[in-house]
């Protein structure tokens, strides 16, 4: 398997949680006898301090030239008097639009070792797994007109919606679901807002598609609601661009961090993969950074981009075990006397050496 990979770690915490990840990918090459090239590209704060721009044109053309974009976290404080479209956020924006994926994957898992990590109690968190599915290229993250008049004191922003944008990224969702436990639940302001009722609409219309997997509407609010009273209930969460960025994060108390979340951004030109963190400047190079969402990322860039879905479990199986051995970094350390604290770098090397292990075994099991 050939597969070529832009690596932009950007800032903050995102070199740091980028290398392990890179670390992981590198081993399942090695491995599995796979050929991986990565290339590296500056975006966010450290590219603006290099070449003025939040995202360079020969980053963004190395991104186009890819099979896959690996992206660490983009975001620093000292940018902030800049003007939106100049800040390293703009960056991010920026590519995800010109990469084109529609559709954002999430995964919010509760995992058993962590059940001390998480504020809810461990009955209801239990054997929750829910992805996910966020529309990302339309509503008021990039909906025109937008504007901030700062005489008149007057702001706005515009959600808008097409038929056809809501259809692209319902049949991800549908196709998601009847690979999993077959529900979707499709998040909206139907009571409210006539864009969501646009959605909604179609949504009911594309189910019909779909006669094996179970469709329910859930208002925003109320939605919010149950993801912290019965997260089991929800396999597929397919909402809009604002509705899905909110409660996607809000689902990292499930996790018991937002160190824990990946995603993957699929649809366009090329996958775009980022953990879910930002990009935590006030920690970077104090190894106290979780890993565990950029290798959970570079498991999404297994499965989506690579096609090696055995691979990509394998890593993730390799992160259950470390958790289930007692390993944790700053932001998952509770659990009591069985806890051990370790380094961003120490946590990446034990992902490493559980996978490795569990690779090797399968392989010992096929040459039998």
């Amino acid at each position: 398997m050939r597969l070529k990979v832009a690596v932009l770690a950007g800032d903050g915490i995102g070199p740091e949680v980028t290398r392990e990840a890179l670390s992981i990918l590198r081993a399942v090459a090695e491995l599995g006898g796979h050929d991986f090239t990565f290339v590296e590209g500056l975006i966010g704060g450290v590219a603006i301090t290099a070449t003025g721009s939040p995202l360079p044109t020969a980053t963004l053309d190395a991104a186009l030239d890819s099979d896959a974009v690996l992206l660490g976290a983009v975001g620093d404080n000292k940018f902030n008097s800049l003007t939106p479209d100049k800040r390293p956020e703009a960056g991010l924006l920026q590519i995800r639009q010109a990469l084109g994926g529609f559709a954002n994957l999430r995964p919010s898992i509760a995992y058993p070792a962590l059940s001390a990590s998480s504020p809810l109690r461990p009955e209801v968190t239990k054997d929750t797994d829910i992805l996910f599915v966020r529309e990302l290229l339309g509503g008021l993250y990039f909906g025109a007109p937008r504007w901030w008049n700062k005489e008149t004191n007057e702001a706005i922003n515009t959600m808008r919606y097409t038929r056809d944008e809501v259809v692209r990224v319902a049949r991800i969702a549908f196709e998601l679901a009847s690979k999993r436990r077959k529900k979707v639940t499709s998040v909206d302001k139907a009571n409210v807002l006539e864009v969501s009722q646009l959605w909604r609409a179609t949504v009911t219309e594309i189910a019909k598609d779909y006669p094996d997997v179970t469709l329910e509407h859930q208002l925003v609010d109320s939605m919010a609601m149950h993801i912290m009273n019965i997260p089991r209930n929800f396999d597929v969460v397919l909402t809009e661009n604002l509705f899905g960025d909110i409660l996607s994060d809000e689902a990292g108390v499930i996790t018991g961090s937002l160190g824990m979340l990946p995603s993957a951004t699929i649809g366009g030109a090329v996958n775009l993969y980022e953990p879910v963190h930002g990009s935590a400047p006030d920690i970077a190079g104090t190894g106290k950074a979780n890993p565990l969402g950029a290798i959970l990322t570079a498991a999404m860039v297994l499965r989506h981009s690579a096609g090696l879905e055995q691979d990509a479990r394998a890593v993730e199986q390799a992160v259950h075990k470390v958790l289930e051995a007692g390993y944790r970094t700053a932001d998952i350390a509770r659990g009591g006397d069985s806890v051990q604290m370790v380094s961003t770098q120490q946590m990446g090397k034990h992902v490493h050496q559980a996978l490795a292990e569990s690779i090797d075994r399968r392989q010992s099991l096929h040459a039998v």
